[in-house]
């Protein structure tokens, strides 16, 4: 995922990398890794079970893992984010976002299109659009996950809002809220953060608005209380909070594209053929685990999404 500006300190200066990979891989085998209680879908737990330590259990349709590919567990899914609404460090989100108030949320859908409405969150959490899926994700920072998440397709909302024949992109924003968000206090990315799509994208089946992950209400800090999910792009096109879809006929500017064009494309594809600057993107690490694994083209959904890109130049438009 995204790095800092240059006057900013990385994770791996204040705790490397290795370490922090080895400690959760010590604290798996003795089998000290609990997890906080989260509201489900379907309501809080018992007092009882609240009280309990407990690991979420994974749900879902694994699409497109390998044998070796097991659900990252829930303390690193919920305790090592990228969301740089709530600070720049692996650990600032689950910290800084205790508080942010996802209720009420609007999500306006607009632009090029025949039916533009504001949705309410409720809209998002009927359980006959809801679907559990585990996807694979890999960061541009060469380390990667595997999370159950719980969302509806971004298909479904496109097809709602029935785009005209001009719509070519779709242009995603998360909430401004700089008394809630104290990352947007800072000049560190253009703000509000805004990612956007192709529309084939969009509509591809493994496109997700996610409102849950290991099937509870999605924390704060992964996103909530709606996100996107794209398991075969860089993390960083996952925008979080969004408050706004709305459909264009040019592409958009995102924030991390704006911020430094020469190391965060519009596509942000996952290509281990072609390397970030400042690091090789052919390998990673997956949280939880010791060795390094090679990195897969389109992340290991290649039969899902290559088409979209026949005849493309990847390397230039990266």
């Amino acid at each position: 995922m995204p790095i800092r500006s240059n006057h900013e300190p990385t994770s791996s200066e204040i705790t490397p990398e290795t370490l922090y990979v080895d400690r959760r891989t010590f604290l798996a085998a003795a089998g000290a890794i609990g997890a906080g209680a989260v509201a489900a879908l379907g309501g809080m737990p018992s007092l009882a079970a609240a009280q309990q330590p407990q690991e979420p259990q994974a749900v879902g349709k694994p699409y497109g893992l390998q044998p070796d590919d097991k659900p990252t567990p829930w303390e690193d899914v919920t305790t090592y984010n990228n969301f740089y609404e709530f600070g720049t460090d692996k650990s600032d989100p689950s910290q800084n976002a205790k508080n942010f108030k996802t209720r009420p949320w609007t999500v306006r859908v607009d632009g090029l299109v025949n039916k533009p409405a504001d949705y309410q969150l409720e809209d998002f959490l009927k359980p006959s659009v809801v679907e559990d899926r585990i996807y694979r994700h890999r960061c541009v920072e060469a380390w990667s996950m595997v999370i159950p998440w719980r969302g509806i397709p971004l298909a479904d909302m496109i097809r709602r809002a029935e785009p005209n024949s001009k719509a070519k992109f779709v242009e995603f924003t998360t909430l401004m809220d700089p008394k809630q968000m104290p990352g947007e206090r800072s000049g560190v990315l253009p703000w509000p953060y805004t990612e956007g799509l192709r529309l084939d994208e969009a509509q591809n089946p493994l496109a997700l608005l996610a409102v849950g992950v290991y099937g509870r209400v999605l924390p704060n800090q992964n996103g909530a209380p709606l996100r996107l999910v794209l398991p075969w792009k860089y993390g960083f096109k996952s925008i979080k909070s969004i408050v706004r879809i709305r459909l264009t006929d040019a592409m958009p500017k995102t924030a991390w594209n704006q911020a430094a064009a020469n190391e965060y494309g519009f596509y942000s594809n996952v290509n281990p053929t072609v390397d970030h600057p400042r690091w090789s993107q052919a390998t990673e690490r997956r949280i939880g685990e010791f060795f390094k694994r090679k990195t897969l083209m389109f992340n290991g959904y290649a039969e899902q999404v290559a088409s979209m890109y026949t005849g493309m130049d990847l390397r230039k438009n990266y």
